[in-house]
């Protein structure tokens, strides 16, 4: 899709970060299906992902894999990303001002790619739409949010557009995190085993709206 290719091209004429960039081996932007019905949003890459230029290729991306393929999906049914494009030195977590600085380039991908559901992984993820709100007492609970439209212009990533961005809002715990975790892993396999009630809810909503 031309509108990703132009965020990404953004990304780097804007020198979002240029001190993750100096360290990172690749741009990790997103991928899967750029007309999705879900995108997943994870923190930052990690290793693997910086070596491949891919989000989730590790051990998480391989339990992603899993819980996809338990609801009837790929990799290539669904869009995949990050907050942070590039990988924080020794995997450390984002910093604030790194989430704040790449939030509106995420804004542009979900905007461009109009998902019916964004499933954020991790509380990084998760409090970046939701704030104010705990992962451990929301997790597995949709929310339908408005996020003020974000137009990216030469120079500046932050200017307001006009309008709001509507979501709908599915936190979950970080595959990672639930790895080696078992109470966790299946309280995560619980939860994604909602996706495709709550998708459909959300179509049903969206066409007795038209």
């Amino acid at each position: 899709m031309q509108q990703l290719d132009d965020i990404k091209k953004q990304i780097m004429a804007d020198k979002v970060c240029p001190d993750l960039a100096k360290t990172a081996a690749n741009m990790v932007f997103g991928d899967g299906n750029p007309n999705a019905d879900i995108v997943f949003i994870g923190e930052a890459p990690g290793k693997n992902e910086d070596l491949q230029g891919l989000p989730f290729v590790g051990a998480a991306g391989k339990f992603l894999d899993e819980m996809l393929a338990s609801i009837g999906l790929e990799r290539k049914d669904v869009y995949i990303t990050n907050i942070v494009k590039y990988r924080p030195p020794d995997n450390r977590d984002p910093l604030p001002e790194e989430k704040q600085a790449f939030l509106p380039y995420l804004q542009a991908q979900l905007e461009a790619i109009q998902p019916k559901l964004v499933v954020t992984l991790g509380r990084h993820s998760t409090n970046c739409f939701l704030p104010d709100l705990q992962i451990s007492r929301i997790h597995g609970q949709p929310k339908r949010i408005r996020v003020k439209r974000r137009e990216l212009t030469a120079g500046s990533a932050a200017a307001e557009g006009a309008g709001e961005l509507m979501l709908v809002i599915l936190p979950l715990f970080h595959p990672a995190a639930a790895l080696y975790n078992s109470g966790m892993r299946q309280t995560l396999i619980n939860d994604f085993a909602k996706i495709p009630e709550i998708l459909k809810l959300i179509k049903n909503s969206d066409s007795e709206r038209k």
